[in-house]
């Protein structure tokens, strides 16, 4: 047991490693991403259409990520994901400098399907650790994106003033830096994380006689997500992330067009991933403790206060605090979801329905990307913020039914 809990630890530490380079790169791409829409295209109804493309890559490549899991392993999987990652940053960069909308939207595409398979990484955290461990395990891995909240959006500056030094179009920084980060991150992975995860889940499935041998068959993804713990937990993520895309996608260009400097947005798009990922540790020691279901209502709330404090002022620091809470509320339904839907699979079950679960995440974030530039467009940001607010409130009115049909508030007697 002693070596299977140090081997856990090194695995969680190694997914906690190719997160931070992996999301320093995709936020130091998104950051600028409504900026290079609109650039480019000269149209600012177009703004959201880069990271909506983006997110339709991420989820259309999610429920195959899933399948590729399972038969290559986990580690087989998260490098040839960031792989396809450095190819996408790549195409940006060239299409960027190019001026070419069609190539930058390719490049976009490459980087969601790449962004689809780190994010199973949180899932193969949960799996080679003890159920009353694994909200903290998956934590541990979305802290990482501490380091891309503090790098990415802050390199975005200086790399552009070298670009342009150049000749090169000062936009196009980001996504240079990008493909180095995602390079590195695959390094890590390929050589770092052994043995594979797929093989230390089953162990530890076998150990914990996880679901009580009440499961003696797979289930089909669509018999998973017919429990109502699953719909809890999916639904808290896809409207979680959700709300958080439609505020965060064109606060930028919200910030550009009331004549903010690329500092400027860079520190509230970083207030906005400390709020993301540095409280990980809290939402997943919470979520071990308080149980899934609080946590995810918690969030729920957190969001729907943010995105009206979003709506007092276009000046830096209420936009910043505001979109600290986004991120912070995302965190909440994020970290709390994941463990739920982790709680319901067993080992056969598992990357598949992950995927699935991811592919419905990012479907909902391209909505509400490409939605974000349209009504921001048609309506101002303000509407914006309160449709988003009305969303946010779905995920709390659906984990207070299913506790109240619970009858209990805590998990370790009830796995909620």
């Amino acid at each position: 047991m002693a070596d299977l809990e140090k081997i856990a630890r090194k695995i969680v530490f190694i997914l906690f490693a190719q997160q931070s380079f992996a999301s320093a790169g995709f936020i130091a791409a998104s950051t600028l991403n409504s900026i290079v829409g609109k650039d480019l295209t000269h149209r600012t109804d177009w703004a959201g259409v880069p990271s909506a493309t983006y997110l339709l890559g991420a989820a259309s490549a999610a429920f195959i990520w899933g399948y590729v899991f399972d038969r290559i392993g986990r580690r087989g999987g998260l490098t040839a994901g960031l792989l396809f990652g450095v190819v996408g940053a790549s195409t940006a960069f060239l299409s960027i400098a190019q001026a070419s909308f069609g190539g930058f939207l390719i490049g976009m595409v490459l980087m969601g399907v790449a962004n689809a398979s780190v994010q199973l990484g949180r899932f193969s955290a949960a799996e080679v650790s003890p159920p009353e461990h694994r909200g903290r395990a998956i934590s541990n891995v979305v802290i990482g994106g501490t380091v891309g909240s503090v790098v990415g959006p802050f390199i975005a500056g200086p790399m552009g003033t070298i670009l342009k030094a150049n000749g090169i179009n000062e936009l196009a920084g980001a996504y240079l830096f990008a493909a180095v980060l995602f390079a590195i991150a695959a390094g890590v992975v390929f050589w770092g994380l052994r043995p594979d995860p797929r093989e230390i889940g089953k162990l530890v499935a076998e150990i914990y006689n996880e679901n009580g041998g009440v499961i003696t068959q797979t289930r089909s993804v669509f018999q998973i997500f017919r429990q109502p713990s699953s719909q809890v937990a999916i639904l808290s993520m896809v409207l979680g992330q959700m709300v958080m895309v439609l505020v965060m996608v064109i606060t930028s260009l919200h910030m550009r067009e009331n004549h903010h400097q690329l500092s400027s947005i860079s520190i509230v798009v970083s207030a906005h991933t400390v709020g993301m990922y540095a409280f990980s540790i809290i939402s997943g020691r919470l979520s071990d403790t308080w149980g899934r279901g609080p946590v995810i209502i918690a969030g729920s709330f957190i969001l729907f206060i943010s995105c009206i404090a979003a709506t007092v002022s276009p000046e830096v620091l209420p936009l910043g605090i505001a979109l600290f809470l986004v991120g912070l509320g995302w965190n909440f339904t994020y970290v709390g979801g994941s463990t739920l839907l982790a709680d319901q699979l067993s080992p056969s079950e598992r990357a598949r329905t992950q995927g699935f679960n991811d592919l419905l995440v990012g479907l909902a974030s391209a909505i509400g990307s490409l939605e974000s530039g349209f009504i921001f467009s048609t309506f101002g940001y303000n509407t914006m913020a309160w449709i988003a607010a009305v969303i946010a409130l779905l995920p709390l009115l659906a984990a207070v039914i299913w506790m109240l049909k619970k009858n209990s508030l805590i998990y370790p007697k009830q796995r909620i």
